[in-house]
C-alpha cells in the first residue's frame, strides 16, 4: 500500500478536452491527486466542486490537482461542463493507476460487497514523493485541509 514518503508511482492518463497529464512531467510542482468513484453523484460533485473554489490558491502554493476515476474523457468533458470545473480530471478506464495507489478496494453498501474506488487524496511533493495520504475521505472540508497541507510543502 502506497504510503507517506514513498516516491508515488508515475502516471500518464487521458484528461478532460482530449488532453493527457504525466506525473513525472510535473515534477517541480506539488501535485494532489484525489481518486473519487464517479462523475456527477453527490459526493464526488461537491469534492470537485470544492477544489475547483480553491484552485487559486492551490496554484499560488505551486500545486497542481488531478482527480481521478474510471469515467472516461467524454464523461469528464461532460461533468466538467455540466458543473462549470476548472480542474484537470483523468481518466483510467483500465485502472491500472488506481490499483497502483492502492485504492481500488473492496467495498460494502447495503449489505453489498463490490470492488470500487475508495475515495483517496495523495499530496505529492515537487520531488515526487508522496507527503500525506487521506484515506475513505470524507468531503466536507476536505480540500481545505489539502490546502492547508499543501501550503506547508
Amino acid at each position: 500500500m502506497l504510503a507517506e514518503g514513498d516516491l508515488a508511482p508515475d502516471f500518464s492518463l487521458a484528461t478532460d478536452g482530449g488532453g493527457d497529464v504525466r506525473l513525472s512531467d510535473l515534477r517541480g510542482k506539488n501535485v494532489v491527486v484525489y481518486f473519487y468513484p464517479k462523475d456527477s453523484t453527490p459526493g464526488c460533485t461537491k469534492e470537485a466542486i470544492a477544489f475547483t473554489e480553491l484552485k487559486d490558491k492551490f496554484a499560488a502554493a505551486n500545486t497542481e490537482i488531478i482527480g481521478v476515476s474510471k469515467d472516461s474523457v467524454k464523461r469528464h468533458d461532460n461533468f466538467k461542463e455540466k458543473y462549470d470545473l476548472d480542474i484537470t480530471l483523468a481518466s483510467d478506464e483500465e485502472g491500472k493507476m488506481i490499483e497502483s495507489y492502492g485504492v481500488w478496494v473492496l467495498k460494502k453498501n447495503y449489505g453489498r460487497e463490490y470492488m470500487g474506488i475508495e475515495r483517496a487524496t495523495f499530496l505529492i511533493d515537487a520531488e515526487g514523493v508522496v507527503r500525506k495520504v487521506w484515506r475513505k475521505v470524507k468531503v466536507k472540508d476536505h480540500a481545505d485541509a489539502v490546502l492547508a497541507a499543501a501550503q506547508e510543502l
